[in-house]
């Protein structure tokens, strides 16, 4: 009988984020063409049938490993919904996606946490009913758990898959500095302005160019952080056919039509001191490693 799952939990980038509304519990509504790319984390889930409480290691030493990490509360709600006890269970997580980035690493996280419980235990749950346990425990873990090129809205649990982006490059570039999610949604709160950044979702079905033309991200008009505006402009330099920041920031990604283009890129990110990572597309948001 099986008793590990390793999974590759891929990280998301934001190709257009609008914030359109808030509800009464405090939570936003937003409309978002999120897409996966090949930036991953490693998440190995392992029964050792010990009876104790959940455990999680982390090979970045910053992770929180208690009860506040994403992949330790995904655990939780699996096991809450599938109505199971926890006869013990391990999660070791080891660690490529920068956090505090917008890139969706803790969700991912936690995305993979819940397919490999649904392996291991033999439940065999829908993907509805796997984003219906993770929109539990984030906003962004039901678009990990499904992955490809999918328009979200609501709180991000409405998800429409979109066609696979066309082929490209992706560079991601940030600097030392992260961004917490909930002081960039007070900052937009502050503003007062939710209808920026509106689209046209039929962009997505047209070519590389048309689909950078639209994207975009709201929480862009509150970013005041020097090293986002020169990680932007670096990648806007080196010929991207966009350079926009991904979900609350401080990541920012372009889009590239030359493998050449996004590799220069990469080394003048790198040489001014900055994170980089030269990725593609892709289809899925989980894989069995």
């Amino acid at each position: 009988m099986e008793n590990k799952v390793t999974i590759s939990a891929h990280a998301k980038i934001n190709l257009t984020l609008q914030i359109t509304g808030r509800r009464n519990d405090g939570y936003h509504t937003l409309k978002s063409v999120m897409q996966s790319v090949s930036l991953h984390d490693i998440v190995t889930v392992t029964m050792d049938n010990s009876g104790l409480p959940i455990s999680v290691s982390c090979t970045d030493a910053k992770i929180p490993c208690g009860s506040g990490n994403i992949a330790y509360k995904a655990a939780e709600a699996f096991f809450a919904a599938a109505g199971f006890e926890n006869t013990g269970i391990h999660i070791h997580i080891v660690k490529n996606i920068p956090s505090e980035a917008g890139l969706g690493g803790g969700s991912a996280d936690g995305a993979a946490v819940i397919a490999a419980l649904d392996r291991l235990y033999h439940t065999d749950l829908s993907e509805e009913k796997l984003c219906e346990i993770g929109a539990k425990v984030g906003a962004d873990v039901p678009f990990c758990i499904k992955g490809g090129t999918v328009l979200c809205e609501g709180i991000g649990e409405i998800m429409t898959a979109l066609p696979p982006l066309p082929k490209c490059t992706i560079v991601i570039g940030k600097g030392g500095r992260g961004v917490s999610t909930k002081e960039a949604y007070a900052a937009i709160d502050r503003i007062g302005s939710i209808s920026a950044c509106y689209f046209d979702v039929s962009a997505f079905d047209g070519d590389i160019q048309q689909i950078a033309a639209v994207c975009s991200n709201v929480f862009e008009y509150v970013s005041d952080i020097d090293e986002i505006n020169n990680v932007r402009s670096i990648i806007g330099l080196s010929g991207a056919l966009c350079a926009v920041m991904s979900g609350s920031g401080s990541a920012v990604y372009g889009i590239f039509t030359e493998i050449s283009a996004a590799k220069m890129c990469g080394e003048r990110l790198a040489a001014a001191g900055y994170y980089s990572n030269i990725c593609q597309p892709m289809p899925f948001g989980l894989s069995i490693v």
